[in-house]
């Protein structure tokens, strides 16, 4: 199996290394036989190709790789889309259809948290919605019809929505059986109330699963009051994005939150942290690589399900097993988390560990 790797920029250079030591760590440990290859994203593709992300880097994800594993971007800072700034997250998500961004949330009770007993995954749908780089067919959908003036349009689709509420009951199906509708479509009447009109259709095909709907700043609260109610969530792409680092903080930290984009269909996944690309402390080895680790571990899950490999998930669950008996250390914690292990040490103990016959409970 080959996975395509893009450091990207800000700190994504220093957390890809200590993520592919503990990945490599798995891959000689399972016998998974991956290979790796590393592909220039970002302000250094800006430099030497004039794109922060080329058409033909994405074509070979496409079709000659298994899967990815892309650094954080400092996307603010590029240069407009026309000198070449071009978003590299939603260049993968929309150029590889990437629709179901998974993000789980999980409280740890040896860890300092505010959502004690959380345990949820947000299934965010990716390439549609409330963005304006990718809900258009050419251009973009934000506009200024004079200098006083901004509008920004908002494309909800039911291929979009039935797909991304597939996804979130077939996780639920795996888990507590419970899924949550997240939704504005008492004041988004047509493109929430098409959403919701999706997630019911889907709903009927799952009479064994438990429904939810609930309005999103209602959910906001309700996911700080009662954190451990909640299960499978399933939103639109603005939704998604600001709940799933809501859940991921109030579960000890968003520098803790694995990412993942799928494709079920096409059978494409994508790694990526939660996190941004930090470049204030960029060089400096003190980055908490924890993010982008767990998302490789997710990768390799969602691989050996898709390809009915046990080898695949029992290798990413032992990575997801060795980044909590690490963490467990309050001496082998990061600085975000009240320790001082530098951001490529953290990545010799995860791997150490993973490496290890038996990983402690």
């Amino acid at each position: 199996m080959r996975i395509m790797t893009l450091p990207c920029d800000g700190i994504g250079p220093e957390i890809m290394a200590a993520t592919l030591e503990v990945v490599e760590a798995a891959n000689k440990k399972y016998d998974l036989g991956l290979t790796f290859e590393e592909e220039e994203s970002g302000f250094i593709s800006l430099r030497n190709h004039g794109i922060t992300l080329r058409d033909d880097v994405l074509e070979r994800a496409r079709t000659e790789f298994d899967g990815v594993i892309l650094g954080t971007q400092s996307h603010m800072d590029y240069p407009p889309v026309v000198e070449g700034g071009r978003n590299v997250s939603a260049g993968f998500r929309i150029g590889l259809d990437l629709y179901a961004n998974v993000r789980p949330a999980r409280s740890r009770d040896f860890l300092p948290n505010k959502a004690p007993g959380m345990d949820l995954v947000i299934m965010r749908e990716a390439t549609e919605g409330f963005y304006p780089d990718r809900n258009m067919y050419k251009g973009v959908g934000e506009m200024m019809p004079d200098p006083d003036m901004a509008l920004s349009v908002r494309k909800i689709t039911r291929h979009g929505s039935m797909r991304i509420c597939r996804e979130a009951f077939k996780l639920a199906m795996q888990r507590k059986k419970k899924v949550a509708a997240i939704h504005k479509a008492n004041s988004f009447l047509m493109t929430d109330g098409l959403f919701l009109e999706c997630f019911r259709e889907v709903a009927k095909d799952y009479p064994e699963v438990e429904t939810e709907e609930l309005i999103v700043d209602a959910f906001a609260a309700l996911l700080v009051r009662k954190p451990h109610e909640y299960d499978v969530i399933v939103a639109t792409n603005f939704y998604g994005d600001i709940l799933s680092d809501l859940a991921s903080e109030l579960s000890g930290s968003l520098g803790l939150a694995g990412s993942i984009n799928a494709n079920a269909e096409t059978g494409l996944c994508c790694a990526q942290a939660q996190h941004g690309s930090a470049p204030d402390i960029q060089g400096q080895n003190v980055a908490n690589p924890t993010s982008l680790i767990l998302s490789a571990a997710m990768m390799l899950i969602w691989l050996g399900e898709q390809k009915g490999s046990p080898k695949l998930m029992e290798a990413g669950r032992a990575i997801a097993d060795a980044v909590d008996a690490v963490i467990d250390d309050p001496a082998k914690r990061t600085r975000d988390l009240g320790g001082t292990v530098n951001t490529d040490t953290f990545g010799t103990l995860v791997a150490e560990m993973v490496s290890k016959e038996t990983i402690p409970a």
